[in-house]
């Protein structure tokens, strides 16, 4: 009868064990916090001759930024424009351009070229943020450099003359 009782003791543990593994386990106190879904935020760079710009792009109001201040009161207006061509390029790319905030850093070079520069960080910042194909072929059919950074550099200047080829005019007499 003893042995009956241990076997029935057994038993009855390994029902409750069983019990066990299958009740959800309690949340530990170390817990992780769930993730909170991440912004979509973009970083380019674009060059333009001696500039540089850096651009973030995130999902926001539309408001654009060029160090620090806001893109429509930059004066002149000719700069203004070039710098927001590519978002007065079509409707599509104003539409996108109101539902993201633009920050651009800019430095090195002239006015025209970190205008230029700062122009094609937004460019690349509105086709990477469309998602689709559509907006980056509309900008290389209208202008390959808002995609694309301008390659050349001005040539260091060497020994024998005053600039990078030009020598020094000789004299016989």
């Amino acid at each position: 009868m003893a042995e009956a009782e241990v076997e029935i003791k057994q038993e009855q543990k390994a029902e409750q064990q069983k019990e066990e593994s299958e009740k959800p386990k309690k949340a530990s106190r170390s817990r992780k916090k769930p993730a909170k879904k991440a912004a979509k935020v973009i970083t380019v760079k674009s060059k333009r001759k001696r500039s540089i710009a850096r651009g973030v792009g995130k999902p926001g109001s539309g408001s654009i930024r060029i160090n620090g201040m806001n893109a429509m009161t930059i004066k002149p207006e000719e700069i203004r424009h070039e710098i927001l061509r590519p978002v007065y390029f079509n409707e599509i790319t104003k539409g996108i351009a109101d539902g993201m905030d633009i920050s651009i850093n800019v430095k090195g070079g002239g006015i025209s070229g970190r205008a230029q520069a700062s122009g094609s960080a937004i460019a690349k910042l509105i086709s990477e943020f469309a998602g689709s194909d559509t907006v980056r072929k509309e900008y290389m059919r209208y202008d390959r450099h808002l995609l694309k950074d301008d390659a050349r550099r001005v040539e260091p200047k060497k020994f024998l003359g005053p600039k990078a080829r030009a020598r020094n005019q000789t004299s016989y007499r």
